[in-house]
């Protein structure tokens, strides 16, 4: 009988250990992102909240709410679609909110063209919270590695000349915990599959060796 490499074996045993603990480990999420997507279905309907001086609770997503923009201090353009489902740059300012508060980003509305800036001094703005861009790659989801996102306040109504912004959605928020954790057992089987392979075929070109 042929001798299995064992340390082989072991890191390929390893390897397929952490893929489905991984997998698992993403089914759990899932759970929790169910849970998270119907206290968010609840914010929508719940009364007006001051937009957080600090925006680092998601657990405030798609709530009304309102704030005092003192001066834009930058302005940022992102596509997207607007309410009407039409294609538009949306027009994102960084405001300050004093010497020395945090600040924060609102979504004023849509614009048709990606070079323009609106002529906004600041003042109040009320809408929704939601998150703002931050262009994170995907597989930093698959890893879970991804950094927490910055909350935005999306104003309703726009800034005047601005087409509006979509309504709150919440599959901006997708549940895909079981995508990922499906890709991680299939990664699990493939490498399983193909180190079987290569012991037979280990196994058998060792049995031609040594007739």
């Amino acid at each position: 009988m042929k001798r299995v490499p064992v340390f082989a074996t072991i890191l390929v045993a390893l390897a397929i250990i952490a893929m489905v603990a991984l997998g698992v480990w993403q089914l759990g999420r899932r759970a929790d992102k169910a849970a998270l997507l119907a206290h968010y279905a609840r914010n929508v309907t719940l009364p007006p909240v001051a937009f957080p001086a600090i925006p680092v609770d998601d657990g405030l997503l798609f709530r009304r709410s309102s704030a005092l923009c003192l001066e834009p201090v930058s302005f940022a353009i992102e596509g997207g679609r607007n309410a009407r489902g039409g294609t538009g740059w949306r027009q994102i300012a960084h405001c300050r909110t004093g010497a020395e508060g945090p600040g924060f980003t609102v979504q004023l509305g849509f614009g048709k063209d990606p070079h323009a800036r609106p002529s906004w001094k600041g003042g109040p703005v009320t809408g929704y919270i939601s998150h703002a861009p931050d262009h994170q790659p995907l597989i930093a989801g698959l890893f879970g590695s991804a950094a927490p996102k910055t909350l935005m306040l999306v104003a309703d109504p726009p800034l005047a000349g601005l087409d509006p912004n979509p309504q709150p959605d919440l599959s901006a928020v997708p549940n895909n915990h079981l995508a990922y954790a499906v890709q991680w057992f299939i990664f699990a089987a493939i490498a399983a599959i193909i180190y079987a392979l290569a012991l037979r075929r280990r196994t058998v070109a060792e049995s031609d060796a040594s007739r």
